[in-house]
């Protein structure tokens, strides 16, 4: 398998895992009720910063896509870069709260996703894509 086709199913694993990690969210009470109250671990819930939020979970939907179309070194590069500033987001986003048990896991995979991204895409030689 290439190394495009490779990079955009992670990119759809990573996507599917940030879904469930919400929608196990929704099913947490805790969470719930903070949500419920525009609270969230003393995070105000604002449209601002769901807008944030929203265009950086756009990044790996994008990612998807722009794996599979883009030439070597832009699609490296933007994996490289897409990939480093999600692992810094999830990584950091266990040190804000109590994180449930549900989201340490979820994040524990997609960590490891992103990094495995990363470290594929540093690795990816222009020799190593496959004309389609």
């Amino acid at each position: 398998m290439d190394k495009k086709t490779i990079l955009s199913s992670l990119w759809i694993l990573l996507t599917v895992n940030y879904i469930f990690c919400d929608v196990f969210t929704l099913m947490y009470s805790e969470q719930l009720k903070q949500i419920i109250t525009g609270k969230v671990g003393g995070i105000v819930m604002t449209q601002g910063f769901l807008l944030t939020f929203a265009v950086i979970m756009e990044i790996p939907m994008v990612m998807i896509f722009l794996s599979r179309i883009l030439k070597f070194e832009i699609n490296r590069i933007l994996n490289i870069m897409a990939g480093t500033i999600l692992t810094l987001i999830q990584t950091g986003s266990l040190f804000a709260g109590t994180p449930s048990l549900h989201y340490i896991f979820f994040s524990f995979i997609e960590i490891a996703t992103t990094l495995f991204i990363v470290w594929l895409s540093l690795k990816w030689k222009d020799a190593d894509t496959k004309v389609t």
